[in-house]
């Protein structure tokens, strides 16, 4: 007999008694040999197969507390050589920067820039978090700390799994009924891609339903609690071994699933067996001397790859061409709970679970040396353990599953201390969050919690028992805090632990924002809000300080750096400020910005650069950017290229939508060149000229296009009227905007009151004309409705031509005044909505001429009347008032060398004439003597003999 046949013989006799129990059970209960039994022969050959491996295969479950410690166990008793992991193998080189972590953390793969993936799904980002009652984390610590040990990571990459799916949301998985809400912990992790060790949850809904219903549970993760944590916490390394593959046999076969999931993991698992013969391979290593640590659902594969002497067909796809950025990430168990939809609280418990176990059996742990958040042992440093006893090559495992399920479950003895401990403490919690509870709550919590395990037929309440019962006796009618009571539970039972990257595992960018911002003095690594006041004139050396918290608070999301006090404006320099600064809550977003660039300025100077040159910006956007490149970075250089680049963008437009923003940003950006630059820039000339022509083009189309709002034709000509000076010295022609408005044809109301404001202010219309056109609205019935229209193009008339501000406060008084109150109350609230959506911003100019014009006085206003009507023929009359000949100037007369020369130039002809008298007096004190007067009584009375005043 050969030696294959041999061993075939011995395996095929481990599992024979369970084959043929199981045998007899489907022939009973399935009234005969079919399906049932193939499936259950067919768990107990994935079982035996994986067992026989020669390369032994440990399954775990994602967090599992008993996996850990059967991990820990298992390490010290093998110490193996070589650990294959299942993790993303390009995460390999940041696992030794978990020992510069405060767990939990996650590590993190991301890309922004993709290449190969749609544009839609970036950024791309996977994570895989990391718990210290975890059996993953036990295999780094013990492959990071051992010497000649080594760690090899044989999952698929980070590329491929956005490579293995056809859709970025199938890559989620479903959030579960009993998720945590979406709160800050719980949203550490942004949208990423979880990765995950030992999936092991029912995908055939149906069987997840009948466990939990005749597991008397709520919820997946208090059935795994309750009848796989519990049993195993104690066993051996074989009937650990041997159940947590007859689980993962079980849930695959019961599977229907999606056929594309199905895929993905059947090519994971090849991906991952390919991977490790080829090592093995390379290394020349026994594969006796290894230990392959997977999901226990991947343990029991049937893929022809599966196995040290499986099948080499599967071929790898190159990865895309997309760079991916790596590092670590703070994690939290609520992030964990969220991403993988387990039940809220089931990590914190798996933690308290994991500790108490660890006091239970006495075993010791691995822990990365110099672990931060841990607490340091007596020794100074781990040495390598003893060297294992060697196995019996022939040995193969016996049969302990069919002990373990004909067992009946340990009863374990009722802890009267621990209960009654929690129930106090529960009550101690709701007290200081507002609840009513007292003594008779804690016993109430007490006795309710031993009920309810009675009625689930368990003979010692577990942590969800507890909490049911907390819930039930003490959260009555309402939640007077912010937690309720199953968060109170959570929080004692272990809380919501939230991990931290230690400085030193930091990306250079992340690293440099805390150098910067050192001379604040604030630990600001830790979470929770920092006050940082900054007294920039009394020391300067702070400034700078100030320059890094103006440009986080662009990068980084609302309430990582939130000013109290201070603003920064172009032109100004920061005197005082006052911050509230959350670097250590958003810490992931620090860390994300490192994957971007090795300083904030780069960082920030990309951001402006993709904002700006993205097919969708417009003038405005690009404008935008080159201000915050001004006001952050102060960079002449990328404001120029920036500035530049909105001028072509302006010409290439087509629509007036973004014209009030350009207004807006040209005229300040003009107000601080002028007065921080000795000549204004190239770009801003160019880009006041082109504009100057491009909105003389659009400005007739603007006028009749249904689609442009009265407020953006406002804005055009604001931008026409107000740069017009520039424009013509930089060699624009006049003629072009007054051609522009003769061929503009408005019939909308408020477009027509815009224009005749244009027309005023180029001199076509004069004030007379224009107050006589108002009087004829005012006096056809047919148009009243309409006028609170027309009065809105006069309000946005005061953009462009603010020197009718006056014209629109007297066109308003007189309609109030005009018309009956039959006519002004039906149209009244038309004109008060009309203003308040249209002309906000503009109202402060009305509310100051009206307080100009109006009396002060409520007694003062039967007496009074209105400047236009006290002296309607003052305009009409002031041409009259210098006579005929002029009365010239004296200097003028003296020297008409510089008038015959000016004359000359404009080809105007004319000869001098002689000036007449000139009138005694100014003709406005003559006509006003009431002002002297009062200026005489009041000199005179404030002379104080002596020459005192």
């Amino acid at each position: 007999m050969t030696e294959a046949s041999k061993d075939a013989g011995e395996s095929e006799g481990t599992f024979e008694a369970l084959r043929t129990q199981l045998q007899q059970a489907a022939t009973t209960f399935a009234d005969g040999p079919d399906a049932l039994e193939g499936i259950l022969l067919g768990i107990v050959d994935d079982v035996d197969r994986a067992v026989r491996e020669p390369l032994e295969i440990f399954p775990v479950c994602h967090h599992s507390p008993a996996s850990a410690l059967a991990m820990a166990r298992r390490l010290r008793e093998k110490q193996p050589k070589v650990v294959y992991l299942e993790l993303c193998e390009d995460m390999a080189p940041l696992l030794s920067e978990l020992r510069n972590c405060t767990l939990p953390v996650a590590v993190q793969a991301f890309a922004t820039d993709v290449d190969g993936f749609p544009a839609e799904w970036s950024p791309l980002s996977v994570v895989a978090p990391i718990t210290e009652a975890s059996a993953e984390y036990q295999a780094i610590a013990y492959a990071l700390d051992t010497p000649g040990v080594e760690l090899v990571l044989v999952d698929r990459s980070s590329d491929h799994v956005f490579q293995w799916d056809a859709d970025k949301e199938q890559a989620v998985e479903a959030a579960d009924p009993d998720a945590p809400p979406a709160e800050e912990e719980a949203a550490l992790h942004g949208d990423a891609v979880g990765v995950e060790i030992g999936d092991l949850r029912p995908r055939f809904a149906e069987l997840e339903e009948h466990l939990l219903h005749h597991g008397r549970v709520r919820h997946w993760s208090e059935w795994w609690h309750q009848y796989v944590e519990l049993p195993l916490g104690d066993s051996d390394h074989d009937t650990y071994r041997q159940v947590m593959l007859l689980i993962g046999s079980l849930f695959r076969r019961l599977a229907p699933g999606d056929p594309h999931r199905v895929r993905v993991d059947e090519d994971r698992e090849r991906y991952m067996w390919t991977r490790m013969r080829a090592h093995l391979a390379a290394s020349d290593t026994d594969p006796a001397d290894c230990l392959y640590v997977c999901g226990a659902f991947h343990a029991a594969s049937r893929v022809a790859e599966f196995g040290v002497h499986g099948s080499d067909t599967f071929e790898i796809s190159p990865r895309s061409a997309t760079t991916w950025q790596h590092g670590l990430i703070p994690s939290s168990h609520a992030a964990i709970e969220a991403q993988f939809g387990l039940a809220a609280g089931s990590v914190s418990i798996a933690a308290t679970v994991w500790a108490k176990n660890l006091k239970r059996t006495r075993i010791k742990p691995y822990r990365l040396e110099g672990q931060a958040g841990t607490k340091k042992g007596k020794s100074k440093k781990s040495t390598a353990a003893p060297a294992p006893v060697a196995p019996v090559p022939s040995a193969l495992p016996s049969d302990r599953l069919t002990g373990f399920l004909q067992r009946p479950p340990a009863l374990d003895r009722l802890d009267e201390a621990e209960l009654l401990g929690w129930s106090v403490e529960i009550v101690r919690a709701a007290r200081r969050n507002g609840y009513l509870a007292s003594t008779a709550d804690a016993i109430a919590v007490f006795e309710t919690s031993i009920l309810l395990a009675g009625m689930r037929e368990r003979s010692k309440p577990t942590p969800y028992d507890f909490q049911d019962a907390a819930i039930t006796c003490i959260e009555k009618d309402s939640v007077p805090g912010r937690r309720d009571v199953r968060r109170l539970v959570e929080i004692m039972m272990g809380g919501d632990r939230i991990g931290r990257v230690g400085y030193e595992a930091l990306p250079p960018l992340a690293r440099d924002v805390h150098d910067r911002l050192t001379p604040l003095g604030l630990n600001l690594q830790q979470r929770g809000v920092k006050r940082a006041l900054l007294d920039i004139a009394g020391r300067p050396e702070l400034e700078p300080c100030s320059d890094v918290l103006w440009m986080l608070r662009y990068l980084m999301p609302h309430g990582a750096a939130r000013p109290i006090m201070g603003e920064r404006k172009l032109g100004e320099r920061p005197i005082q400020e006052s911050w509230d600064l959350a670097l250590g809550t958003h810490q992931r977003a620090l860390i994300e910005l490192g994957y971007e660039g090795v300083s904030i300025e780069q960082v920030l100077e990309q951001r402006l650069r993709r904002t700006a040159y993205a097919p969708q910006a417009t003038a405005a956007t690009v404008l935008e950017t080159v201000e915050d490149a001004t006001l952050y970075l102060r960079s002449r250089r990328l404001s120029d290229e920036l500035g530049t680049h909105a001028l072509h963008v302006l010409s290439a437009e087509r629509s007036v939508d973004g014209a009030p923003e350009v207004l807006r940003r040209v005229r300040r950006l003009l107000a601080y060149y002028r007065t921080s630059e000795p000549v204004l820039p190239s770009w801003i000339e160019s880009f006041v000229k082109a504009g100057y022509a491009h909105y003389c083009t659009l400005l007739p189309t603007a006028f009749t296009d249904e689609d442009a709002t009265v407020r953006q034709v406002a804005a055009m000509l604001g931008f026409l009227f107000s740069m017009e000076s520039l424009a013509l010295s930089l060699g624009c022609d006049r003629t072009q905007l007054e051609l522009a408005v003769a061929q503009s044809h408005p019939e909308d109301p408020p477009k027509t009151a815009l224009l005749w404001a244009a027309q005023t202010q180029l001199g076509r219309l004069s004030r007379a004309e224009l107050r006589e056109r108002c009087d004829q609205l005012l006096d056809n019935p047919l148009v009243l409705p309409a006028y609170p229209r027309y009065l809105s193009g006069f309000v946005h008339a005061l953009e462009p031509v603010p020197g009718l501000t006056d014209f629109v406060v007297e066109a308003v008084s007189n309609a109030f005044g005009r018309l009956p109150d039959t006519v002004l109350l039906p149209w009244l609230p038309t004109l008060i909505t009309t203003l308040r959506a249209d002309g906000a911003e503009l109202a402060p100019l009305l509310i100051r001429e009206a307080g100009r014009i109006f009396p002060g006085r409520l007694a003062a206003l039967d007496d009074w009347l209105p400047p236009w009507r006290a002296h309607p023929e003052s305009e009409a009359a002031r041409p009259a008032l210098r006579p005929a000949g002029g009365t010239g100037c004296a200097l003028l007369v003296a020297h008409p060398a510089t008038c015959d020369a000016l004359a000359e130039l404009l080809g105007c002809d004319g000869e001098w004439e002689t000036a007449d008298a000139a009138p005694s007096g100014a003709v406005l004190t003559g006509r006003y003597p009431e002002t002297a007067a009062a200026l005489e009584a009041l000199l005179v009375g404030g002379v104080r003999p002596g020459g005192g005043v």
